[in-house]
């Protein structure tokens, strides 16, 4: 059956037109021919491509009582995101076709958006001991990942990045120097030091990114940096896109809209690595807008609400993303001018894509992977409404604006607001 979409304002070649569209078959086809069998007027609004987001944790199998694959998809649908690339942090961790197996199977029966799961790095993603088959994971997987733990083995990082370039698929680290850490939780800066908490150094993140990047140097490995959050690791990267260096990054709304002075005592403030000082969300924003720092992901985390609800020293690392990253960034990005609609597209939809090689967009012949956006729709963030399992969010209560109305998925409806009418 063709559908034709009337009255849109779409996204392609990196600017916005009015115009239409039209599905047949899961994908994108041309207007002209065939007369369509529905027509669906969208009413003026906004059209991109599916967003993507390359770090999120679906927590299943293992640790269902999170997250489920059902659970997470229906919220990165109603997020906007037609994509997610799933973490290894699971029972079992995907560090064997085998392993890996389990995952693909939930994902085969349950997800209602694409799931393109990473490997692990190290078998069991101890980030240290016995590396993984890079070549028999590589054809189903998205790259390979300890996330949760740094490499800690210079030898060991090196020897997986020669592996991992030979099998055609990316690094994405996890950077964090164990002997840095020091029981830390927050970072070490004044409100650290003014409630008696222990800090994380900024050095545990940059440091490792350093090293990697001179590793991603010599061996020609594609190298990807999981959640920057320190105004080192942005001037790194930036220096090593300077030499020609195949290194990208990304980093998350929390870290680019607030800092330490944010931080309460409760554990929805709490993740890994944590908010960072001023200075340091300054670095990320100038990051983001120059093009150092090309990806926004969520590092969507969630939790029980039990494992939150012990403060800032005992609650679990990680918080829940999906439904709110959109909606935060129009607002507090591109409203008021620090970024435009177009920047912040590609950086959550356009340059995941390229860069993991995902493919997508809205030209005939790409799957027809897309979302429509309602960019006046104003209203709070209600953590009790998300279809997550996860409900810690430190935006809990922030206005905000624009939403994803209809989000489909290989032509297929994964996700329609409530209120939309077509």
């Amino acid at each position: 059956m063709k559908t034709l979409y009337t009255n849109a304002v779409i996204y392609t070649g990196g600017r916005f037109a009015a115009g239409e569209f039209a599905v047949e078959g899961g994908r994108i086809v041309p207007v002209a021919g065939a007369a369509p069998d529905r027509t669906v007027d969208l009413g003026g609004r906004h059209v991109i491509p599916g967003l993507v987001d390359v770090h999120v944790h679906l927590r299943e199998p293992g640790f269902s009582q999170k997250e489920t694959i059902a659970s997470g998809t229906a919220a990165a649908a109603r997020g906007g995101y037609t994509t997610v690339c799933s973490m290894p942090n699971l029972n079992p961790a995907p560090d064997a076709p085998d392993t890996l197996r389990a995952q693909a199977e939930i994902i085969r029966r349950d997800a209602v958006v694409r799931v393109v799961p990473y490997g692990c790095i190290t078998m069991g993603q101890r980030g240290a001991g016995e590396l993984v088959d890079f070549a028999a994971l590589a054809p189903d997987v998205v790259g390979f990942s300890d996330d949760g733990r740094g490499v800690q083995s210079d030898e060991l990082m090196e020897e997986a990045m020669r592996r991992a370039e030979k099998a055609g698929r990316p690094i994405v680290a996890h950077c964090e120097v164990d002997d840095l850490l020091r029981g830390g939780y927050i970072h070490d800066g004044e409100y650290c030091r003014a409630h008696g908490h222990k800090g994380i150094c900024s050095e545990s993140e940059w440091k490792q990114v350093e090293r990697d990047i001179a590793l991603a140097e010599k061996t020609g490995c594609q190298y990807h940096v999981c959640h920057v959050s320190t105004k080192e690791s942005v001037e790194l990267v930036r220096r090593a896109k300077a030499r020609g260096v195949r290194v990208s990054c990304e980093t998350a709304p929390h870290y680019l809209l607030l800092c330490d002075e944010d931080l309460q005592e409760d554990g929805r403030f709490k993740m890994n690595p944590p908010l960072r000082s001023r200075e340091d969300r300054a670095a990320l924003i100038v990051g983001v807008a120059d093009g150092t720092i090309e990806v926004i992901a969520t590092d969507h985390a969630p939790h029980t609400a039990e494992e939150k609800s012990r403060g800032l020293a005992g609650s679990a690392m990680g918080i829940v993303g999906l439904e709110c990253a959109f909606p935060l960034m129009y607002k507090y990005m591109v409203l008021p001018g620090t970024l435009t609609l177009e920047k912040l597209v590609a950086l959550m939809s356009d340059n995941p894509r390229r860069i993991f090689g995902l493919g997508g967009g809205l030209n005939v012949g790409d799957e027809a992977d897309f979302t429509v956006l309602d960019l006046g729709a104003q209203y709070e963030i209600d953590p009790a409404a998300f279809l997550s399992k996860g409900r810690a969010t430190p935006f809990a209560g922030w206005p905000v604006q624009g939403r994803a109305v209809l989000t489909v998925v290989g032509g297929r409806e994964a996700y329609r607001d409530d209120g939309l009418q077509l």
